[in-house]
């Protein structure tokens, strides 16, 4: 056999073996209340293939939680654990929801709306918080979601899962993020990164005040690019970056007002990201700065057109059966995605960057 045949044969078998190996993914996951339940349906669908191996999870808010689940999961018996306990965790929640006041309006019901602007005790609830904190009208600190975590997320696993955790919240002190791993992962700090301060108590952790992780971290990237040898990750994206149209009525405003807000953090990685890359590709960096920075594979999962058309309130609504629909949109979502893009994971970027993000 000549040389230019052994060559051949060479690449043959490495082609052979790259596509024989695990497709390795990092997730980010956004915060956005009850959508999170969009992203359990997106983990669902991911974790039915085998030959996808998730290296690392950083979430925030229900991102948070979902991760935690996972991470647990996969600790305690693997992808399927992993999966029936996402179920859990929102079947926990939407049976929590069921002793919940405010829910939606019967004419929202009626016409399958899931916003529950219309519900009178949301107006009322909204007109509490606007004029009162929840160390006024919640002074205990009751909590249900406390509960729910406390039933279903044990720490010890997340310490031993083979799944990297970060867990991102906001230090009320110093306006910086803190991002928890595997290592010092717990209830108190799952709910600090969904610590929304109109609607809840800051949550002390180390003698700091803790708000939710989305204002600075939605999800936070960098921990998976310096803390995973994977360079793909996955942003399971919940909040719509466009919006036509100028929001004219308060709900609008604020609901649109959110959606930039908990984007933006998201957006300046992806903005230094793509510079790196620009370095990376016009070899703009010495052999010190190259063993530094790595080339990262970047790509989307989300269903914005749907994700639009849900106002800001609906991310309060826990209803049982709102959380399975979005569960079904999430694992339709993500089944679109592996049949599109799942061959390109460890391969190349899915998104542009610059087109997507800045």
């Amino acid at each position: 056999m000549d040389s230019a045949s052994d060559a051949q044969s060479g690449q043959a078998v490495e082609a052979a073996a790259v596509d024989a190996a695990p497709r390795r993914l990092n997730l980010a996951l956004q915060g956005g209340g009850s959508h999170g339940a969009f992203t359990w349906g997106v983990l669902d669908r991911l974790l039915e293939e085998d030959d996808l191996a998730i290296e690392g999870i950083s979430g925030t808010s229900a991102g948070a939680m979902n991760a935690a689940v996972v991470a647990q999961g996969m600790a305690l018996g693997g992808r399927e654990e992993a999966r029936r306990l996402l179920g859990q965790f929102w079947d926990r929640i939407g049976r929590a929801a069921d002793w919940n006041p405010v829910r939606r309006s019967p004419f929202d019901v009626l016409l399958g709306n899931w916003n529950i602007d219309a519900s009178p005790a949301a107006m009322v609830a909204d007109l509490a918080h606007r004029m009162t904190s929840p160390y006024q009208f919640n002074p205990m600190n009751i909590s249900p979601l406390r509960d729910v975590l406390e039933t279903v997320i044990d720490t010890d696993h997340i310490r031993n899962s083979p799944v990297k955790l970060f867990v991102s919240a906001t230090n009320v002190h110093t306006g910086r993020i803190r991002v928890f791993d595997h290592t010092d992962v717990s209830v108190e700090a799952l709910l600090a990164s969904a610590c929304l301060p109109t609607l809840f108590q800051a949550v002390e952790i180390d003698g700091a005040p803790h708000w939710d992780g989305g204002y600075i971290g939605n999800p936070a990237l960098w921990p998976m690019i310096y803390g995973c040898d994977s360079p793909d990750i996955a942003v399971v994206q919940i909040n719509p970056l466009v919006r036509d149209g100028t929001p004219r009525t308060a709900a609008e405003i604020v609901n649109r007002l959110n959606e930039i807000s908990f984007n933006s953090s998201l957006m300046n990685e992806m903005r230094a990201i793509s510079f790196v890359e620009r370095l990376i590709a016009q070899d703009h960096l010495d052999g010190s700065a190259v063993e530094r920075y790595k080339k990262m594979h970047v790509h989307r999962i989300h269903a914005e057109e749907e994700m639009r058309a849900l106002g800001a309130t609906s991310k309060l609504n826990a209803e049982r059966a709102f959380l399975l629909h979005l569960h079904a949109v999430g694992r339709a979502t993500a089944g679109r995605w592996l049949k599109e893009h799942g061959q390109d994971i460890g391969r190349r970027s899915t998104i542009d960057i610059r087109t997507t993000y800045l």
